[in-house]
């Protein structure tokens, strides 16, 4: 059986966080936006692609979630066979994987919140799409704010060398 040093389990913890409730917000945040499209399309079968187009725009969540777990997962030695992590290190992996998680967690439903209502608005005025797609983009930021100080923690806290 392998040893795993505990900084590199944290680490394994840390990645889980990421996607799991990245991954949570964004599926929460689809299914929203899916719902209103659906019903967008049963009165207007021409907002199909419009739907789909809001439907898809929580998925960045989980593309953030996924992408800090993978990182987490090569740089602690799980997938490529490297040193592994210090305790400190792979206490940090953890702060890594909340700060994308909980960010992505919150921005996904609110995407998905905003975009469910966009769809429900250019059923009533065509000339809402642009605008819903920038009230739907506005909850982003709070994804990209944990996706940054995800990586900041990672350069900073011995992570990514």
């Amino acid at each position: 059986m392998v040893e795993i040093a505990l900084g590199t389990a944290l680490a394994a913890i840390g990645a889980g966080v990421a996607i799991g409730f990245a991954g949570l917000g964004s599926g929460l945040g689809q299914g929203m936006a899916a719902a209103g499209s659906v019903g967008a399309v049963a009165e207007d079968s021409e907002m199909f692609s419009k739907g789909i187009i809001f439907s898809a725009l929580p998925e960045t969540q989980a593309i953030y979630g996924f992408l800090i777990a993978i990182l987490l997962l090569v740089f602690s030695g799980l997938l490529g066979g490297g040193a592994g992590l210090s305790t400190t290190a792979g206490i940090v992996a953890i702060g890594v994987g909340a700060s994308i998680g909980f960010a992505g967690l919150g921005s996904g439903m609110g995407q998905g919140i905003a975009a469910a209502s966009s769809v429900g608005a250019i059923v009533e005025d065509d000339e809402m799409f642009s605008r819903g797609i920038i009230f739907s983009a506005l909850p982003e930021t709070q994804a990209i704010y944990g996706f940054l100080i995800a990586i900041l923690l990672m350069v900073f806290g011995g992570i990514l060398g």
